[in-house]
């Protein structure tokens, strides 16, 4: 589904991503891991144009280095970014119009899909975005990406600052996504989820990968989550 081979990333001068190397397959749910800062958000905005990009990143036998992010995103690829970026005026229900790749069309997500998963999501689909709270703007976002029917989700930092009822809520929306065979890139800091939803991790230091396993592989790894996790 997805190749990256030997991207490299600049914020100026400053070389943030190093020759980073790793593959997703069909309907897999891969966890990107590491310290803040190591490049774990750069990687998913290189991989969707908004940082340009130097290397390979093959996307359904596609390469889209140097593509902008809508020609990537029309592709078939969904990013939902840690700022969430939803539209405050607007209302829960217009956010989840505007995600739809082409009006009035659904794919694989109707609306009421959307409703199910997240039951307050339909009691708060007429209230405008930015009355929303954290859990339920992280909802909306994710909610409106679907709706445009990705086969690929990049997923940033999805349980940032949220409760725990709702980080709960955010991992069973990911195992809902996989089920219907959408890949998944999770970029997480949080071990526990990770760990309990990945099929395979990829583990950040020092803007490359260095290190890839099944997460129970990490679980039983001590040196490496004491070198490259553990704060």
């Amino acid at each position: 589904m997805l190749e990256v081979r030997d991207l490299h990333a600049y914020y100026g001068k400053s070389h943030i991503l190093q020759g980073v190397n790793f593959e997703i397959g069909d309907g897999e749910i891969v966890s990107l891991l590491g310290r803040n800062g190591v490049g774990r958000s750069t990687t998913a905005k290189a991989i969707m144009g908004d940082v340009p990009p130097n290397g390979s990143i093959v996307f359904k036998g596609e390469e889209i280095a140097g593509l902008k992010p809508h020609q990537i995103a029309q592709r078939g690829l969904g990013y939902v970014p840690e700022n969430r970026d939803i539209f405050p005026a607007l209302t829960a229900r217009q956010n989840l119009l505007l995600g739809q790749k082409k009006a009035g069309k659904s794919g694989r997500w109707s609306m009421e899909d959307m409703f199910d998963l997240f039951p307050n999501l339909r009691e708060r689909a007429d209230v405008p975005g930015g009355v929303l709270s954290g859990g339920e703007q992280q909802m909306l976002t994710m909610c409106r990406t679907l709706m445009g029917d990705p086969d690929l989700v990049i997923v940033d930092e999805p349980t940032e600052g949220l409760a725990p009822r709702v980080v709960t809520q955010v991992g069973t929306l990911l195992e809902a996504i996989a089920a219907r065979g959408i890949s998944i890139l999770l970029v997480e800091q949080k071990l526990a989820i990770a760990l309990s939803i990945s099929h395979r991790v990829y583990v950040m230091g020092h803007g490359r990968i260095v290190y890839e396993g099944t997460p129970d592989e990490l679980r039983a790894n001590e040196q490496i989550r004491r070198e490259w996790l553990e704060v």
